[in-house]
């Protein structure tokens, strides 16, 4: 029976088997089969993945060395670009459309002989927190199904969860990583700004999203975030900082002390359901007892995280969905004779949902002349204040740890009825992709109601070696099993 632990083991399985990639893609398509129900995948590419597999089998008997991710099992969101392959971003007015290239970061996945197993539901065009704004309904939580994922890459964590591939992308722009992987008790990275090409990724908001990787262990995340990052004639934003593992031994990791900043007012937010910051709080205590130098700093521009990324976001998701009019591609309302304007928009009417015209129009309002310097330009003085901010923090201290979510996966139905209490859930996962920082979300903790939580970690920007060391010390020495 074939089971997976973590990319390494994989790949000694595969050097003592001739038909292991074979055997482990038998496995996924079976077990997706079996879990159809929790509605994690929009397209699972069966003949193409069993095809690739018998030709990466084909290439080990040949003796060919191994690629870094050979035979690994991948599955890519809903917005990601994989040539010849449906992307939809989980809306109706991109139904049927089918990408002409690749992705940079597919590209890269292919390239290390990566197998791309299917594509994950998300909520539309990556706008929402549970995965409930999707054209295709709503994923399951498969620790409990009365729940939701999270969002808005909620297909991407709980393929990982409930196994049915072994590593995931999604996108994360305001936590649409780490927020779903916290729900769905997995490992959530979200790197650095620029440190992934973002070409071939469908845009919401193009100075905040970041391609991000779901996984169940520190070294199977750090090996992708390893063949997906460095440059790319593309895209402008991307750094050509290589992204290199540490070496050092494992043991050296752990025993390494650090300077970590714990945030004292978000621990002390109301949103914050106690047990979450108990254990929060009392995970500094035991870091102190095992010699590292904590400090509870206050971070006086908590409040402002929310509306300034909502007013960021939105403005900028105006002008990149603009480009969704039904002509070029994409859905196309039945109007007879309708003038270009009525044609426009009884075609965006049709193919977005709520929460995507929510927040085009909440865009346009905040760009709009009357509002541009009271709302947008404000907006952006917060971000750069915030940016000196962090500046000033990682000049003193080597992480910052705060809760991932306030609460843990909430029911099915509860929070999209309250949009704004959707929003301001958002208070603690923004930060990062307003100052462009690492963030990553482990798995730490279980709630007395059952359900997983974890604790978030940040670094300086283009610092993923130390957030990934600490978060490996973390799992090893805190986690509860």
């Amino acid at each position: 029976m074939f089971s997976f632990t973590s990319i390494e083991n994989y790949h000694n399985f595969l050097a003592n088997t001739s038909n292991g990639c074979s055997l482990a893609v038998d496995y996924y398509l079976k077990k997706n089969i079996d879990h159809k129900y929790l509605n994690a995948f929009t397209e699972i590419y069966t003949d193409e993945c069993i095809e690739r597999a018998k030709l990466l089998d084909a290439k080990r008997k040949n003796g060919e060395p191994l690629n870094k991710l050979h035979g690994v099992i991948i599955a890519i969101k809903d917005v990601i670009c994989y040539k010849n392959h449906k992307v939809t971003a989980a809306s109706a007015i991109l139904e049927g459309f089918t990408s002409v290239y690749n992705s940079t970061a597919v590209e890269k996945l292919l390239q290390e002989d990566a197998i791309i197993i299917g594509s994950c539901n998300c909520d539309e065009f990556a706008m929402g927190s549970t995965n409930e704004n999707s054209v295709y309904g709503n994923v399951l939580n498969a620790l409990d199904e009365t729940k939701v994922a999270g969002g808005s890459s909620g297909g991407s964590a709980v393929a990982v969860q409930a196994g049915l591939c072994m590593v995931s992308l999604g996108s994360d722009t305001g936590g649409s990583v780490r927020q779903p992987a916290d729900f769905c008790g997995i490992i959530g990275l979200k790197p650095t700004y620029g440190r992934i090409s973002r070409y071939g990724l469908i845009a919401y908001a193009s100075s905040f999203d970041q391609i991000g990787i779901f996984g169940n262990s520190i070294d199977d995340v750090g090996l992708v975030l390893k063949v997906l990052s460095g440059a790319d004639d593309y895209d402008s934003t991307v750094s050509d900082i290589t992204f290199t593992l540490d070496d050092a031994p494992k043991t050296d990791k752990e025993q390494k002390k650090y300077r970590i900043a714990f945030i004292k007012n978000a621990l002390d937010h109301s949103s914050i359901d106690p047990e979450i910051k108990k254990r929060i709080t009392d995970l500094g205590n035991e870091l102190t007892k095992a010699g590292h130098t904590i400090s509870m700093i206050k971070f006086d521009l908590l409040d402002y995280l929310v509306p300034a990324y909502y007013v960021l976001t939105t403005a900028e998701a105006s002008s990149n969905l603009s480009r969704y009019d039904g002509i070029r591609y994409g859905k196309r309302a039945s109007v007879d004779n309708a003038e270009l304007t009525k044609f426009y928009t009884a075609n965006r009417t049709a193919g977005f949902g709520k929460e995507v015209k929510r927040r085009i129009m909440l865009g346009t309002f905040v760009l709009s002349a009357g509002y541009y310097d009271a709302y947008y330009s404000k907006a952006q003085q917060i971000r750069q204040l915030l940016v000196k901010k962090t500046v000033d923090i990682f000049q003193q201290y080597d992480a910052v740890i705060m809760p991932t979510v306030p609460s843990t996966a909430h029911e099915i139905g509860e929070m999209i009825k309250d949009p704004i209490k959707m929003y301001l859930a958002d208070i603690y996962t923004v930060y990062a992709n307003l100052t462009g920082i690492p963030a990553i979300s482990i798995p730490l903790f279980k709630h007395s109601n059952g359900m997983p939580f974890g604790a978030q970690i940040m670094t300086n920007r283009y610092n993923e070696v130390t957030l990934l060391d600490i978060s490996r010390m973390l799992l090893a020495q805190f986690k509860e099993h």
